[in-house]
């Protein structure tokens, strides 16, 4: 119990949000509504899985909404030009996690702090996306939206897809060696090599991962509309570190998991539509996420200190 303490404890604030949403707000639950909500917090729930594994190994990465855009344009112009989808997916996938590669070699390698490395990354990617597009969107062909099922169809595969990708890495993290071996280098990068770890190629791979994460969400995400707009993906960084530390991963590394991730991101996730049905005014959402992330902060922050002592 101690040890899931900060997981549980989010979990109790979402079940208190959602039963105050059914007794104040009960038109919140209908069908259609709850599932495009979940939908579009679809591609974001993969990405911050990888945000996840890069905190854990005590790493960050504030490059992946300039990524997500730029695999979301390059996907949406190789679907214009008639480009089969399962090859825009795969190239999406690809491009993805080439940047996620230069990132990780330039913080595994000449070992620069990552924070520098994705600021730079982010900028570079960001105003160079801006400059080749001018702000143009990107038609998609028919028969892209919803990979060319109905929408219900289509919303329910891509929620299916999400949430199988987050089983199958939360089964990785806890039960294999892959997964092991990236909170061992978050807790310790030395005791980790001592260990027979390669901390520098353990790093690399967990960069090399988020960015192909990047790229299937940019894919999840594109589908859900006709065009595709270059300023995609802005502010999609904070959102996900919000979700990984809210949900109970320790932002010194080395802690966390990824169902927690799951739930601290459904808890940000409805402040908005919860703000909406209560008709309370728009500006209070980012302060009431701002207020429940100090607080996960704070609290991890208590507990470390107090583990500490």
């Amino acid at each position: 119990m101690k040890r899931h303490f900060r997981e549980l404890s989010v979990a109790a604030a979402l079940a208190f949000v959602l039963i105050g949403l059914a007794v104040l707000a009960p038109a919140f639950f209908q069908p259609q509504p709850l599932l495009s909500l979940v939908t579009r917090e679809a591609p974001t729930l993969v990405v911050a899985c990888g945000m996840a594994l890069i905190i854990i190994c005590r790493q960050i990465d504030i490059s992946v909404g300039s990524q997500f855009a730029v695999c979301s344009v390059a996907a949406g112009l190789l679907a214009a030009k008639g480009l089969p989808l399962p090859l825009v997916f795969l190239s999406a996938i690809a491009l993805g996690g080439v940047m996620g590669a230069i990132n990780g070699w330039l913080v595994a390698g000449p070992q620069l702090p990552s924070i520098v490395v994705t600021l730079a990354t982010m900028v570079t990617l960001r105003q160079g996306l801006n400059m080749a597009r001018q702000g143009e969107f990107v038609n998609l062909p028919d028969g892209m939206q919803w990979f060319g099922m109905s929408q219900v169809a289509g919303q329910w595969t891509l929620v299916s897809a999400a949430f199988l990708l987050l089983a199958v890495m939360a089964f990785v993290m806890k039960h294999l060696a892959a997964g092991r071996f990236i909170y061992a280098v978050g807790t310790d990068a030395e005791a980790a090599r001592l260990a027979g770890i390669r901390p520098q190629l353990v790093t690399f791979s967990t960069f090399v991962l988020i960015g192909a994460l990047t790229g299937i969400a940019a894919m999840m995400n594109i589908v859900q509309s006709p065009q595709v707009q270059p300023a995609s993906g802005a502010g999609l960084e904070l959102k996900v570190i919000a979700a990984v530390v809210v949900g109970g991963v320790a932002i010194s590394g080395g802690r966390g998991n990824l169902w927690g991730v799951f739930v601290g991101l459904l808890l940000l996730a409805c402040v908005s539509p919860a703000l909406t049905h209560l008709h309370i005014e728009a500006y209070w959402e980012k302060a009431i996420q701002g207020a429940i992330i100090l607080l996960a902060v704070v609290a991890d922050g208590l507990r470390s200190r107090k583990q500490k002592v």
